[in-house]
């Protein structure tokens, strides 16, 4: 129950910052049952608009299936078959199974409850949800042609290792679709671990500005939600972690001292 913006700092040890992790989003997960919240992660929106169709049910989540949209759509995978690590509560598995129309969709998550809740809500043909853990994928040797990633590996305690591990279970010359954040102490030891990662880097872009307007345009569902369900003295937690306007993440984002970037690598040959 710690302000993310405050994790790095409080939590340098990966064991520890792991813990941490693995009992907030659980909890989150039972504290918005009967909600319909099928996005943990933050937002996106260009400028002009994406204006992407989208069907009416998906509507009220368009700013969050934007930034899915964006980081899924710098390859082709229809027909492939996608893994998704930290699917969180599987909104984006849904929306890009329906749209994309890959072969399969594997989504993964460490939270159980959260798995158990995608399973239920989320039946959608050639879509399927596991638990499992980002560095120790439950998978073999040259699986998938591709594997998707939004909005998590800054919680995991060991980052070149999931990236290994990215790079073990896709295919030759499949494809790594990632896109997260880091504060600014963080920036080497993150590009240090993605140069070093067997992936080749095919394209990387900073996303502040995108995600800033998707924020905003999140922000007044984000603060309702927070009120009515947390508890008061988690009211601020919750407005930095759903990234509300004039939270701390919302302004370490527009202050520069937060990097939020897309990426897309492939694996070799």
């Amino acid at each position: 129950m710690i302000p993310m913006p405050l994790i790095d700092s409080l939590f340098s040890i990966g064991r520890i910052r792991k813990a941490v992790w693995q009992l907030w989003y659980p909890f989150l997960t039972r504290r918005l049952h009967g909600e319909e919240v099928l996005f943990l992660n933050y937002a996106y929106e260009a400028a002009p608009p994406m204006g992407i169709p989208l069907a009416a049910a998906d509507e009220p989540n368009r700013a969050c299936i934007q930034l899915y949209h964006h980081v899924a759509t710098q390859v082709e995978l229809s027909g492939k078959k996608v893994l998704e690590v930290s699917c969180g509560h599987g909104g984006g598995a849904s929306y890009l199974t329906r749209t994309l129309q890959p072969a399969r969709y594997t989504g993964l998550d460490l939270n159980a409850k959260g798995i158990q809740f995608c399973q239920q809500r989320h039946r959608v043909e050639s879509l399927e949800f596991v638990q499992g853990d980002a560095e120790n994928l439950p998978f073999a040797d040259n699986t998938f042609d591709a594997v998707i990633n939004v909005e998590a590996s800054h919680c995991y305690p060991n980052f070149p290792h999931f990236l290994a591990e990215v790079a073990r279970v896709l295919k030759p010359s499949g494809h790594f679709l990632y896109a997260d954040f880091r504060f600014r102490e963080r920036w080497n030891e993150w590009e240090t671990a993605l140069a070093a990662a067997p992936l080749k880097k095919l394209n990387e872009r900073n996303i502040n500005a995108e995600v800033l307007r998707g924020m905003e345009l999140n922000s007044q569902r984000s603060q309702d939600l927070v009120a009515r369900q947390l508890p008061k003295f988690l009211h601020g937690v919750g407005r930095d972690f759903a990234g509300t306007k004039g939270s701390r993440i919302h302004q370490a984002l527009g202050s520069g001292e937060l990097s939020y970037r897309s990426y897309s690598f492939a694996k070799a040959a």
